[in-house]
């Protein structure tokens, strides 16, 4: 047994390394993802028959939509952006969109903080796994909350836009009404949302197979210490 306990200790301690780093780049990516995924005009793209306005981009809170205009003689188009307010009807999914996707943008960079406060510690080659597992636990559950939140929003907003009936409706000022609509585009929204998902889980399963590894090299650490002292006995 004495014989394996280095490679032993050794294999655990490349594993971690591997788990540490793979969680905070996953980490890292889904939040840059959840930013993007928050700021991205196309969480709606509508179509309609309309001669001003043939296309709507529907953010989470601005729409926007391409509008001609006689300038000197010419005819320019010129990107609109409206502010999606109380003047519009804003439907449940639309609402529940706005209010969760601004959680996981938020509390993700916590886990950032704190997997790197873990690392920061593994790399001093301080002896406090205590501290370390309590950094991992928390970045666990920020990424668990913040993925059931990414993943509910983008599904029902999918879902309710393309195969639903959705109660999303324009301001009385808006160029365009409803009853112009002809047909609803799929958008790069519900992949980019998914794939903030998976990042977010993949870190998530990372960081517990961090806290198990550290477990197993305190383990160790204890068994050679006591087998020290057993021997200075």
């Amino acid at each position: 047994m004495d014989h394996f306990t280095p490679n032993t200790k050794r294999f655990v301690g490349v594993n971690e390394w591997i788990f540490r780093l793979t969680g905070f780049l996953c980490s890292l990516m889904s939040s840059a993802f959840g930013i993007i995924l928050a700021g991205s005009r196309y969480w709606r793209l509508w179509e309609f028959n309309n001669e001003v306005v043939q296309l709507v981009y529907i953010g989470l809170w601005e729409a926007y939509y391409h509008q001609e205009f006689q300038m000197s003689g010419s005819v320019t188009r010129i990107l609109v952006h409206s502010p999606v307010n109380s003047s519009w009807t804003i439907s449940p999914e639309f609402r529940c969109a706005q209010n969760l996707i601004l959680l996981p943008m938020f509390i993700k960079p916590v886990v950032v903080i704190f997997s790197s406060s873990a690392i920061r510690v593994s790399i001093i080659k301080a002896s406090v796994p205590e501290i370390q597992m309590i950094c991992y636990k928390c970045c666990v559950f920020i990424l668990f909350i913040s993925s059931l939140c990414t993943v509910l929003s983008v599904t029902w907003n999918h879902v309710v836009d393309l195969y639903g009936e959705t109660t999303l409706d324009f301001p009385p000022n808006f160029p365009v009404r409803k009853e112009a609509l002809i047909k609803k585009h799929h958008t790069h929204v519900f992949p980019i949302g998914v794939t903030t998902t998976i990042l977010s889980l993949l870190g998530m399963i990372m960081f517990l197979f961090e806290i198990r590894s550290l477990k197993t090299q305190h383990n160790l650490n204890v068994q050679d210490a006591s087998k020290q002292a057993d021997q200075m006995a």
